[in-house]
């Protein structure tokens, strides 16, 4: 049986700014099951000037489902999870990621903050069902004392907490995304996918990546719900690199 396969609506925000059901129904004409959109706050139920009924409307007219939100650290905190919970609820999805938070990356006070706050979100998630996460970027890489942030992060927080690993994130940054994922065996519920050190207009299987093997230790040890395209155009504009990055992973037998 085929992997289900999302897109990360980041990759054609133009497209969404501008007509976003009509880009909800592109994404499933190229044969995406999901998408997984960015940037919610946890202040109102809506998302880009759409309500969340709206929204859950346009997910469902296009038959996708929502595989995942990409949020703020504070939608997870204080009165605002409590909106947060009801968003998602409404938009059946139950993987909601912190999208990043380079600041609190920044040092090891900060790092253990954050994952007191992902660790607090996860408990208050599971009852509904739902799973707290943290999304990986460059910066995430980085030594902090003597260690890689990233795995500080994870080493600290409870093995709810989803490790959203973007393989081309997490190259850019300099880190190794195999030995992050060797690290935290079954934390990847949801996985980024996206290439590294591809040509301008390249896509996944254009890069440095050696996919089969990644793909191969991603099924071994983490077996995704989610495998998460993030492959955007210029200005997230046009669908020509979501749609060949979706044929290059069925290519690659996913």
């Amino acid at each position: 049986m085929p992997a289900p396969i999302a897109l990360q609506l980041f990759s054609v925000r133009g497209e969404c700014e501008k007509d976003l059901p009509g880009t909800l129904q592109r994404v499933a004409e190229i044969g995406y099951a999901a998408a997984e959109p960015w940037g919610y706050t946890g202040e109102a139920l809506e998302w880009m000037g759409t309500s969340a009924k709206d929204l859950r409307s346009a997910f469902d007219d296009a038959g996708l489902a929502c595989c995942g939100f990409h949020l703020a650290t504070a939608a997870l905190m204080d009165e605002r999870i409590a909106t947060t919970i009801e968003m998602n609820r409404i938009l059946g999805n139950d993987f909601l990621i912190i999208s990043a938070d380079e600041p609190r990356m920044s040092s090891r006070e900060g790092i253990m903050e954050l994952a007191g706050i992902l660790n607090a979100a996860a408990n208050r998630l599971a009852p509904e069902g739902m799973w707290a996460g943290y999304h990986a970027h460059g910066f995430d890489f980085r030594t902090v004392d003597g260690e890689v942030a990233w795995n500080i992060l994870f080493a600290n927080t409870d093995d709810a907490v989803v490790m959203q690993m973007d393989i081309g994130n997490c190259m850019q940054g300099g880190g190794d995304p195999m030995d992050a994922l060797r690290r935290f065996p079954g934390r990847a519920r949801s996985m980024h996918i996206k290439e590294f050190g591809q040509p301008e207009g390249g896509t996944i299987g254009d890069g440095q990546m050696d996919w089969p093997v990644m793909l191969d230790l991603i099924k071994d040890l983490h077996s995704p719900k989610w495998y998460v395209v993030e492959e955007p155009g210029p200005e997230g504009l046009g669908f020509d690199i979501p749609a060949r990055a979706y044929q290059a992973l069925r290519k690659l037998g996913l």
